[in-house]
């Protein structure tokens, strides 16, 4: 691993027992294999939207104080972000001009 992701000195696997959930004891070795592993596969920011791993682009635009004000209202109502129903209003546009 680079001195970014440097494992801390919080547990001495050595002296003290640690075992994971199928009962293997915790090294130093294992702990290494585990960081190396969930960097490997963590992504920075969000979940992609679509297929897993893949990037999902940024959209954005201008609209007028009043169009925000509603979108966040309905938003609000809805228990929903203003990006979701941008993207099902963007998506139903697509889906219908053919």
């Amino acid at each position: 691993m680079n001195d970014e992701h440097a494992v801390g000195p919080d547990v001495d696997l050595e002296a003290e027992e640690i075992r994971d959930r199928q009962g293997r004891r915790v090294t130093d070795e294992y702990a290494e294999r585990a960081a190396a592993e969930a960097l490997r596969i963590a992504r920075p920011g969000r979940p992609a939207l679509g297929t897993v791993g893949q990037h999902s682009p940024r959209v954005s635009f201008r609209v007028p104080e009043q169009v925000r004000r509603q979108a966040e209202q309905r938003a609000a109502a809805e228990g929903r972000s203003v990006s979701e129903i941008a993207r099902d209003a963007l998506e139903r546009y697509l889906r219908d001009a053919g």
